[in-house]
């Protein structure tokens, strides 16, 4: 060895059933969630899941029993005593929804989908925002990691909404 520090290895498995036009590269995904991953325990695996609105639609009313489809749900997995497993869960993220809130929040596609994924990371390691105080500390954190990646802050107030351009 020449006294390297090697790098955290993160298992990464991305499927892609979404008919969406625009995502993310897989390095961009794996840059997102490693970010929001900072500080753990290597190695780990994540699964993410690029879904339309009719497959997050059913998981949503499935597992949150809600109507609609939502921009992300995560699923931690908790292996059970005394098995030990690098899995630390499945993020499903409704590619359709995604780039709607994007545009109607005034943000950037990519700016959208790296909150998404870091505030999906998140849930999985244990974070939540039921309430006032888990959600303002929940809020710093995605705050952090997000300008580590060189995106704005999401809970800034936007200018305002990004405007499709006109077709001649």
């Amino acid at each position: 060895m020449n006294g390297s520090v090697r790098p955290p290895r993160l298992e990464l498995e991305i499927q892609r059933v979404s008919k969406a036009a625009e995502l993310p590269t897989d390095p961009d995904l794996r840059r997102c969630a490693s970010a929001a991953l900072a500080g753990q325990h290597f190695p780990l695996e994540l699964l993410i899941r690029i879904v339309d609105e009719a497959e997050s639609a059913a998981l949503n009313r499935d597992y949150r029993h809600r109507e609609g489809p939502t921009n992300v749900l995560s699923f931690p997995f908790l292996a059970p005593p005394p098995v030990q497993s690098p899995l630390i869960g499945d993020l499903v993220i409704c590619a359709p929804l995604v780039a709607r809130e994007a545009a109607e929040q005034g943000k950037t596609l990519q700016a959208h989908w790296a909150h998404l994924v870091v505030h999906g990371v998140l849930h999985l390691l244990g974070h939540d925002h039921l309430n006032e105080p888990d959600a303002e500390a929940m809020e710093a954190l995605e705050r952090r990691i997000l300008a580590s990646l060189n995106y704005p802050d999401p809970y800034a107030p936007s200018p305002s909404p990004v405007q499709p351009s006109a077709k001649p």
